[in-house]
């Protein structure tokens, strides 16, 4: 192993989509940046999602509030979430507090605070592209949420009205529009709501690797690490790498779900948890064609496609971020997808799986660990790091640098978990 030292003024632990955005959008401002990770750029939770730049998501993902949906879902019942019942028990307070913040008021608050970054997903995402090369794989063709039942498909046309004050554009597809904009479907949709503002991109994975390098054919360090190895001294931060020891005055942790790495060590009470996932691909039958990624409400999946295949993804699952996978939901989920799609073979005899980092209150962490000197966070975006990670890179780049930010920070500040909110 080389003894070298490497010398830079920000350290930026975790390759994923925030962190790789983190470090080119400092890197822009002029600061020279050192980014580390285990693997590559964007092979955990950022390559195992749907690809999708979610402009029209504007409310966050709470809790469901009918008293039906909350039983199938604690007697594992639906297919989009799953409990591990062993790890309930711890948590259990997360949840509860998670439950809170899906009220009605509260859910309304966290929608107009996530909002500015919504807002620029897209643009923020574009501007990279074009620097990395990458803008022709953007498809400006929006998303599909669609519904088996006509009153799922009315609460839903209702939802999207109310969302009005966002300007959002959408049409509302009865089962013949549906098949006329995906002409290989079924009919066993009542209807469906396109989304039209939303973006998508066929690897998701590929596009933070273009973007990884990017920052490094700009002159960034992009070297192999682990968080664990993390030290604080008198001159600012250290880790050991692969290619020796890392210095720099400032450091950012923008490790998913492996955040806890950094942040419990130091003392920091966060509510981090991991919503799990598990991702499949199939070829299709009869040269079908799926045009758009498509939300199947009531089944509880997604389907997208993707340069693998077509991706069939799950909702949620409850359990310990190492335990051993259980894929229950996927095999709940590919019959209900053969109904929409003539569906081959699965691609995988292994299906993927990774986690998301999720926080109760429904915002990530962006901003200054301020115990530390140095210290700044960007993770818990709640199933939107893919759409959010240029974004936030943004807004923590112009606020370490001391730029006026273009949205004010402080419902992402880590201090909101002060005084036992936590």
């Amino acid at each position: 192993m080389s003894q070298t030292a490497n010398e830079g003024e920000v350290i930026v632990l975790g390759a994923g989509i925030v962190g790789v955005s983190v470090a080119l959008h400092l890197q822009q401002r002029g600061r020279t940046v050192i980014l580390v990770d285990r693997r590559g750029a964007g092979e955990e939770t950022s390559y195992g999602n749907a690809g999708l730049i979610e402009r029209s998501s504007v409310i966050p993902y709470g809790v469901p509030r009918d008293l039906s949906t909350l039983l199938r879902y604690g007697f594992n019942r639906s297919a989009d979430v799953h409990f591990d019942w062993r790890y309930l028990p711890r948590i259990a307070p997360w949840l509860w507090r998670f439950w809170r913040e899906s009220a009605p008021s509260p859910l309304a608050r966290a929608a107009d605070d996530m909002w500015p970054l919504i807002e620029r997903s897209v643009i923020e995402h574009e501007s990279l592209m074009s620097q990395a090369g990458v803008l022709p794989v953007l498809r400006k063709t929006g998303w599909i949420e669609a519904y088996r039942t006509e009153e799922t498909f009315q609460r839903a046309r209702n939802a999207a009205t109310a969302l009005h004050r966002f300007g959002l554009n959408y049409d509302v597809l009865d089962t013949k529009a549906l098949q006329q904009r995906e002409p290989h479907f079924s009919n066993v949709h009542a209807g469906a709501i396109h989304w039209l503002d939303a973006a998508t991109v066929p690897d998701p994975g590929a596009v933070v690797k273009a973007y990884a390098k990017l920052f490094v054919d700009r002159g960034g360090i992009f070297l192999c690490g682990n968080a664990r190895d993390l030290q604080q001294k008198e001159t600012g931060w250290s880790i050991t790498t692969e290619s020796g020891t890392a210095h720099a005055p400032q450091i950012v942790a923008a490790l998913g779900p492996w955040s806890d790495m950094v942040f419990r060590p130091l003392g920091y009470k966060i509510p981090l948890l991991m919503k799990r996932g598990y991702h499949v691909h199939f070829g299709t039958e009869t040269n079908a064609v799926l045009n758009h990624p498509l939300v199947d409400v009531d089944g509880g999946f997604l389907i997208a496609p993707m340069n693998q295949g077509i991706r069939l993804t799950t909702g949620i699952e409850f359990s310990r971020r190492d335990s051993d996978p259980t894929p229950i939901q996927l095999d709940r989920t590919e019959p209900l997808a053969r109904e929409i799609l003539p569906l081959g073979h699965r691609i995988e005899t292994v299906p993927w799986m990774g986690s998301r980092p999720c926080l109760p209150d429904m915002r990530p962490v962006i901003g200054r660990g301020w115990r530390h000197k140095g210290l700044w966070f960007a993770f818990g975006h709640n199933h939107h790091g893919f759409t959010l990670g240029p974004v936030t890179g943004r807004l923590l780049a112009e606020m370490m640098t001391g730029e006026k930010t273009f949205t004010d920070p402080t419902p992402f500040a880590l201090k909101r978990f002060e005084n036992g909110r936590s």
